[in-house]
């Protein structure tokens, strides 16, 4: 009986280890081209490090691609047949003016390249914060390659506490390494560069901005500091998700540019827009949260964490 008694007591045991498992942790693998990071045991985001060759001719680095929704479908794309130069989470600019003198476009890869210096992954509590450094080139003297830009970026990605969304930040710190550097959009009324995401486009794709359904033009057009992009992105008939951009802004009802686009192309917060502006000797700092989300994070929601990002990036 004594024996019955404690294989009761092992199987209770077993029972009970079984119904509360270990806490679910976040963690990185890094390979030789950069940094998976994962979140409850399924992938978040791959940080492209190295220089990687797009579309046989595009060489850039320092990207995020793939992005994943929070069941592991692909929410970006990399060398899409429409824009080979266009990579999953990036930012690029057309204009590179150096001492007053356009030498690069850094949005398709011309007269510019991107030199990897140093990346450090830690995991910190519920976060892993991915720091990584890289020198952007370009041959402003006598063809010959020279730093112009030191480029100091910091992902975080947070542990996904909620069932329905996970927080990721961009904090991108540009600065000039030789003289006057000047940063601008395409030379056109888009004025389109900077922070963008190279999404799937899913034909019932939304855009959504403070509650409000937003209607993509060809020009830029203006809505709250935050957009969400909802659509199909597993394909048709898969679950609804989405993911949210948060730019830094002084006040939740600042109105802000968007370029959205519907069909083979991408969606970017433009900055500064056509005319170009100095990254001042201190640097330029540039700072996004993505809340990526699924059907059930409501616009409500979705404000609160909006409010809560001003506070937390001040």
């Amino acid at each position: 009986m004594r024996r019955f008694s404690g294989l009761i007591a092992i199987a209770a045991a077993a029972c009970f280890f079984v119904a509360f498992p270990a806490k679910a942790q976040l963690g990185y693998v890094r390979t030789e081209q950069g940094v998976e990071v994962s979140d409850n045991g399924k992938k978040v985001l791959f940080y492209q490090q190295q220089p990687k060759t797009l579309g046989g001719q595009y060489t850039r680095a320092g990207y995020a691609h793939p992005l994943y929704t929070l069941d592991e479908r692909v929410l970006t794309e990399v060398e899409p047949a429409d824009h080979l130069y266009h990579s999953g989470i990036f930012w690029a600019w057309h204009q590179i003016i150096v001492n007053d003198k356009n030498v690069a476009d850094g949005w398709i890869c011309e007269n510019v390249s991107w030199a990897p210096e140093k990346m450090r992954v830690k995991k910190n509590g519920r976060k892993i914060t991915v720091n990584t450094r890289l020198l952007w080139k370009s041959p402003v003297n006598a063809g010959i390659p020279e730093p112009i830009i030191r480029e100091n970026t910091r992902i975080i990605v947070h542990h996904s506490t909620e069932s329905n969304y996970r927080l990721i930040d961009f904090d991108i710190h540009l600065l000039p390494l030789a003289g006057t550097i000047k940063l601008g959009g395409s030379d056109d009324h888009k004025g389109y560069g900077g922070f963008s995401l190279r999404l799937g486009l899913p034909d019932d794709l939304r855009f959504v901005s403070d509650g409000k359904e937003v209607v993509a033009k060809e020009e830029a057009v203006e809505a709250a500091p935050w957009m969400d992009f909802r659509g199909s992105f597993g394909g048709q008939g898969s679950p609804v998700s989405g993911v949210a951009v948060f730019c830094r802004a002084e006040s939740p009802d600042a109105v802000m540019p968007w370029i959205l686009r519907k069909k083979t192309s991408m969606q970017n917060a433009p900055y500064p827009g056509r005319e170009p502006v100095a990254i001042p000797a201190k640097g330029l700092r540039l700072k996004y949260r993505l809340v990526v989300h699924d059907d059930s994070l409501s616009d409500e929601a979705l404000r609160e964490l909006y409010a809560a990002y001003l506070r937390d990036s001040n």
